[in-house]
C-alpha cells in the first residue's frame, strides 16, 4: 500500500505598508473566506483522510494582524465607506479593483455583477472611468462594494452564514447594512482560521509545516553566488552573503509556529522548494527534521552521486523518503511528484470533478502497484489557495471525489509526512544535494535579470549599512531588532518574483514601493536619512499586451513548415504563458499561435511543443458561434478539420496541413464573417479526454478582420 501525501501550500506576501501599518492588498482576507476556510472544513466530511498544510509564517502574521485589527485594511475601508460619501479617487479605486476576481466563475454567474463589469468595461481605463463617473449611481456602487466581497465567500462560508446565499439570490439593490454584514462575516472568518487548523492538527488529521519566515529564497540569502551553480555564465549582482539571516528566518518561523500551534514544526517547505546543501546544518540547528522539494532537484542530486550515476537513476527512486547529509548534519526529505501535482493546480478545474479525480486516482494507483511491495510515498505538493477560483464550484466537487476515491482504493492511504517517515525511515542517502528551486531547478525567476540584480544590490547595500551600525554599537536592542525585521521582510522572494520579465501584474509598482520602503525604514530606524537612490523605482513601467493583433492582411499557402519569417509577418500572435501571474506552470503542450486573414480565409498557425494523443478545439464566439475540432494530429501533411455548430451538427472541411507546425485556412463564410467584422476565439488543448490548456485563459482573442482595401489605405513609397 502506498502513502498518498497531499501538501497544500498557503502563502501570501507581506502586503502591509510598514510605515502606515496598512494592508495595501486584500488577498489574505479574501483567501481566508474562500480557500483557507474551505480546505480545512471539507476534511470534516472525511475523518479518515490525512493531509498536510504548509502555512507560511508571513501569512499567519497577516491573518493575526487583520483578525485583531492591528493593521488597517485599505480595500475593506473602500468597501465599508457609505457609497454616498465616496470621494472621486475612492470611486475610481473601486471601479479599478473590485473586478479583480475570476470572471467566469465569480462574476458571470451573477447577472448584476456581470452587468456592472460590462458597464465599466472589460479593460479599465482611468481617464475614461473618470469621465463616466457621473453615470454611476450610488446604488450601483453599493452593489459593487457588496458583490466583490460577497462573491469571494466560498462554499463553507455560505454554509456557516446562510444569509450570504440569500444575498447572492437577491442579487441587487443591496443596503448599506447588508453590505456591512458581508464585511463583518469576513472579519469573523479571519478569527476562525488559525484555531480551525490548530484543532485539526490536535486531533491528528493534519500536519502543519512551515517556511522560512518572510518566504525568502534561502540559498540566495545565505550566498547569492550559489546561483552560479545552477545558472552558470549569467550576470549576477554583487555578492549577498548573510548566512545568519538565513538561520534567523528559520528560527523565527519555528518560534512563531510553536506559539500558534502548541508545538514546533517538524517539516519545512523551503520557499519555492529552494535548497542548497549548506542549508542542511541550519535546518538541523533550527529543529527541522525534514524538508520537501521538487523531483528534479532529487534527480539532479542523484546524477552527481557516483553510486547512482553508474547504474542510472530509476524514476521510482522518487517514491520514498531520503536522508540528506552535509557538513556533519543530517535531515530527512521527500520530493514532489511533478506531473500529478501540476495536474491538480492547472488542469483539474478544466474538467468535470469526477473525471479529474478519476484521472488522478488512476495514476496514483498505477504508481502504487509499480512500487516494490507496494510500499512508498507519492508526494503531491502544490499551491493550496490560488487554484480554487478556477473551479466553477470552488473545488468542492473535485476534492470530495478525490478524498472519497482514496478512501475506497485498497492500494492507497493518505498520511502526514511526519507519520510516513516514522513508519518508513529513509533507507537511502543524498550526499550531493543539488542547489535550485522547484521551478526549472534554478533561481532564474529571482536573480540574474537587470531589475532583479538591482534589487539585490540595493538590499545588499542596506544590509551592509545596518551591520555597520550594529558593529559600531550605536543602536539600542529595540532599534536593532526593528531594523533587522525590515531587512528580513525585504529578503522575501515575492518582490523578486515580480521584478524582471518573467511575471507581471497590475500592481508591479506597488510591490516595488513596498520593497524599497522596507529598505528606507532600515535607515530611518537607525536615525539616518535613506539614500536618494531608494526613491527611484526599480520596476519599469510596462503594460504588455496579452497578444499582438494583425497589422496587415495575411495570405498563406499552407505548408506546415516553420519557413520564412516573412510568411507570417504582420499576423497576430499569442504566446502561451503570457498570463502567468502568482502561479508558475511548466510542461505546456502549445507554445504559441499566429492568426490573420485575407478577403477569403482566416489563417491560423499552431506551434505545439508536442502533439501526440492531443485534440485541439478552436472555439469561436460572435455572429456564428461554433467549434473547429482537430483530432488525431500527426506530422503527416494535408488533412481535414471538423466544424461543429451550436446545434451539434458536424461537417468536415479541407484546409489543414500538419508537419512541423499546424496550419489552417478557414473560409470566412463558415464562421459567419466578412468585411471588417470582429473575430473572437479561444484555443483549447485536450489530452487523454481531459482539457489541459486554454488560451487565452480569461477572455478570447479579439480583433477586426483586415479589409481588402488595407494595402491601398496604407500604401507608401
Amino acid at each position: 500500500m502506498a502513502h498518498a501525501v497531499f501538501l497544500w501550500h498557503m502563502h501570501q506576501p507581506y502586503y502591509v505598508n510598514p510605515t502606515s501599518r496598512t494592508a495595501m492588498m486584500p488577498w489574505v482576507r479574501l483567501h481566508a473566506v474562500k480557500g483557507y476556510l474551505d480546505m480545512i472544513s471539507i476534511l470534516d466530511e472525511f475523518p479518515g483522510i490525512r493531509v498536510n498544510f504548509n502555512m507560511t509564517p508571513v501569512l499567519l502574521l497577516q491573518i493575526l494582524e487583520l483578525a485583531e485589527k492591528r493593521v488597517h485594511d485599505l480595500w475593506m475601508d473602500w468597501a465599508r465607506k457609505p457609497a454616498a460619501q465616496l470621494e472621486e479617487h475612492e470611486r475610481l479605486a473601486i471601479l479599478e479593483n473590485f473586478f479583480k476576481i475570476q470572471w467566469d466563475n465569480l462574476v458571470k454567474p451573477y447577472p448584476r455583477y456581470w452587468e456592472l463589469l460590462n458597464k465599466r468595461g472589460l479593460v479599465f481605463d482611468a481617464q475614461e472611468a473618470r469621465r463616466e463617473l457621473r453615470y454611476w449611481s450610488v446604488q450601483e456602487f453599493v452593489d459593487l462594494q457588496t458583490w466583490f466581497n460577497l462573491s469571494w465567500c466560498g462554499y463553507t462560508a455560505e454554509r456557516l452564514y446562510p444569509e450570504l446565499l440569500e444575498l447572492k439570490k437577491k442579487g441587487r439593490y443591496f443596503t448599506e447594512a447588508e453590505k456591512n454584514r458581508v464585511l463583518d462575516v469576513h472579519q469573523e472568518i479571519l478569527g476562525k482560521i488559525i484555531p480551525l487548523y490548530r484543532e485539526a492538527e490536535k486531533r491528528g488529521q493534519i500536519e502543519i509545516t512551515t517556511t522560512p519566515f518572510f518566504h525568502p529564497i534561502l540559498p540566495l540569502v545565505y550566498d547569492s553566488d550559489f546561483a552560479e551553480r545552477c545558472m552558470p555564465g549569467r550576470q549576477f549582482p554583487s555578492r549577498f552573503h548573510w548566512p545568519e539571516d538565513a538561520l534567523a528566518h528559520l528560527k523565527m518561523a519555528v518560534q512563531q509556529h510553536a506559539e500558534l500551534f502548541g508545538k514546533p514544526p517538524r517539516g519545512l517547505w523551503p520557499s519555492e522548494g529552494s535548497i542548497a546543501p549548506e542549508l542542511v546544518p541550519l535546518m538541523q540547528e533550527a529543529g527541522i527534521r525534514y524538508f520537501c522539494s521538487d523531483e528534479e532537484n532529487l534527480f539532479r542530486s542523484l546524477e552527481k552521486d557516483p553510486a547512482f550515476k553508474a547504474a542510472g537513476v530509476d524514476h521510482l527512486e522518487l517514491f520514498q523518503g531520503w536522508q540528506v547529509e552535509f557538513g556533519g548534519a543530517s535531515v530527512q526529505a521527500v520530493f514532489r511528484e511533478k506531473p500529478l501535482s501540476d495536474f491538480i493546480g492547472f488542469m483539474a478545474a478544466k474538467n468535470r470533478p469526477e473525471e479529474a479525480a478519476g484521472h488522478l486516482l488512476h495514476h496514483l494507483c498505477h504508481i502504487a502497484k509499480a512500487l516494490p511491495k507496494q510500499k512508498g510515498v507519492i508526494p503531491l505538493i502544490l499551491d493550496g489557495e490560488n487554484a480554487w477560483e478556477t473551479f466553477p464550484d470552488g473545488g468542492q466537487g473535485f476534492l470530495r471525489a478525490l478524498y472519497a476515491g482514496v478512501l475506497k482504493e485498497p492500494t492507497l492511504e493518505t498520511s502526514t509526512i511526519e507519520a510516513y517517515l516514522a513508519l518508513e525511515p529513509p533507507a537511502k542517502t543524498v550526499h550531493m544535494l543539488h542547489t535550485g528551486s522547484w521551478i526549472s531547478s534554478n533561481f532564474d525567476i529571482w536573480i540574474g535579470e537587470d531589475e532583479e540584480n538591482r534589487a539585490w544590490d540595493l538590499l545588499g547595500e542596506t544590509r551592509g549599512f545596518l551591520q555597520k551600525q550594529i558593529d559600531e554599537g550605536g543602536l539600542t536592542a529595540q532599534q536593532r531588532e526593528a531594523a533587522l525585521l525590515e531587512i528580513y521582510a525585504a529578503e522575501g522572494s515575492d518582490w523578486f518574483w515580480w521584478y524582471g520579465p518573467d511575471f507581471s501584474t497590475e500592481n508591479d509598482a506597488l510591490f516595488d514601493d513596498l520593497f524599497r520602503q522596507h529598505l528606507k525604514n532600515a535607515y530611518t530606524i537607525c536615525g539616518k536619512l535613506p539614500p536618494s537612490r531608494l526613491e527611484e523605482p526599480i520596476t519599469a513601467m510596462r503594460v504588455a499586451p496579452l497578444y499582438s493583433k494583425p497589422e496587415r492582411p495575411v495570405t498563406r499557402e499552407l505548408t506546415g513548415r516553420r519557413s520564412s519569417y516573412f510568411d507570417w509577418m504582420g499576423a497576430g500572435c499569442y504566446i502561451a504563458g503570457s498570463e502567468q501571474g502568482a502561479m508558475y506552470r511548466s510542461g505546456r503542450i502549445l507554445k504559441r499561435f499566429f492568426f490573420g486573414n485575407d478577403i477569403e480565409f482566416l489563417y491560423l498557425r499552431l506551434d505545439p511543443v508536442r502533439w501526440e494523443n492531443t485534440l485541439v478545439r478552436i472555439e469561436f464566439h460572435g455572429r456564428t458561434p461554433g467549434v473547429i475540432e482537430l483530432s488525431h494530429l500527426e506530422k503527416g501533411g494535408p488533412g481535414t478539420f471538423v466544424w461543429i455548430s451550436t446545434e451539434g451538427k458536424r461537417s468536415q472541411h479541407e484546409g489543414l496541413v500538419s508537419r512541423d507546425v499546424v496550419e489552417l485556412e478557414i473560409p470566412l463564410p463558415l464562421i459567419g464573417l466578412n468585411g471588417d467584422a470582429a473575430v473572437r476565439f479561444q484555443v483549447k488543448v485536450f489530452e487523454g479526454g481531459l482539457e489541459r490548456e486554454c488560451y487565452p485563459e480569461r477572455v478570447p482573442i479579439e480583433f477586426n478582420l483586415t479589409r481588402g482595401e488595407y494595402a491601398l489605405e496604407h500604401w507608401m513609397v
